[in-house]
């Protein structure tokens, strides 16, 4: 069974969980920037397992935050999870939508087609009354989960540098207006403010409507606005909003998209001298 569209709503998914048992849900939860749920009451869809972003499909490594993982890695972490190659897979978060559609790019990125995003996540799901959990469930088998990387999801600092100029490309930015022109400050410490030069500014909290995101004829509205190019190549902070970009355009019919990995994280660092624009 397969949904009609990558993006799901709480009635869809509870009418597919009481017929099929191949579903693997995954809480996806990360903390924003300045606000965490840490501190507050754990509630879940019930059987959920913990993808984490932060930790296990990061790789610390790495000098920048949520940097993606090997393919190894997430090959590794994804069968701890349960996965196998025939599982449909339905990410969420508590905060409505934020860190989902990152972990959705991560397993696009990684060859993975049946992967879901849940609408409004968790308080979506208590909005429509459905049962709630408050601990994870214990994943006890390995799945036979296979990453292939899929080279062409993904952008790095040498991909940008070589192909910013180009008229066939359209560079959206999720970051605020603010942090886009270079008036406030950066949140993380030794970056520049402005942006990548002839990126354009789509703060990704206009691609929503509270804990949902909008309706696909209003988010190629947004797109469409922009005199744009064949192929969509998304930046933020560190990878996370520009996936909330990057899922509404696939979602609204525009699938030739990447993923800038590095995001501001990296372009803007001080030491690196990249071109910038304010």
């Amino acid at each position: 069974m397969s949904f009609r569209s990558a993006l799901i709503n709480p009635s869809e998914l509870q009418d597919t969980l009481t017929k099929d048992g191949n579903v693997i849900l995954l809480d996806c939860t990360i903390d924003k920037v300045g606000q965490s749920l840490k501190d507050s009451k754990l509630e879940l869809l019930p059987n959920s397992l913990f993808f984490d972003i932060e930790g296990k499909f990061s790789d610390h490594t790495a000098k920048l935050p949520h940097t993606l993982v090997s393919e190894q890695v997430f090959e590794t972490e994804a069968q701890a999870l349960g996965i196998d190659q025939d599982s449909i897979v339905v990410l969420y978060d508590r905060w409505g939508v934020y860190s989902s559609p990152r972990a959705w790019w991560m397993f696009k990125v990684m060859g993975f087609d049946q992967v879901y995003i849940l609408d409004g996540g968790v308080p979506a799901w208590k909005k429509n009354k459905f049962e709630l959990a408050d601990n994870y469930r214990q994943q006890r088998n390995n799945g036979n989960f296979k990453a292939h990387f899929q080279k062409s999801l993904y952008a790095d600092k040498e991909y940008i540098l070589a192909h910013y100029k180009s008229s066939d490309i359209s560079i959206f930015d999720a970051r605020s207006k603010g942090r886009f022109i270079g008036l406030v400050a950066e949140p993380r410490k030794g970056l520049n403010g402005g942006h990548i030069p002839h990126s354009k500014n789509l703060p990704f909290e206009e691609l929503l409507d509270g804990i949902y995101y909008k309706p696909v004829d209003q988010l190629k509205q947004h797109f469409d606005q922009f005199k744009t190019g064949k192929e969509y190549v998304f930046s933020c902070g560190s990878g996370v909003t520009a996936s909330i970009l990057a899922f509404a355009s696939y979602i609204s019919g525009h699938a030739d998209i990447r993923v800038y990995d590095g995001s501001w994280s990296e372009w803007g660092r001080e030491e690196l001298n990249l071109p910038i624009e304010k």
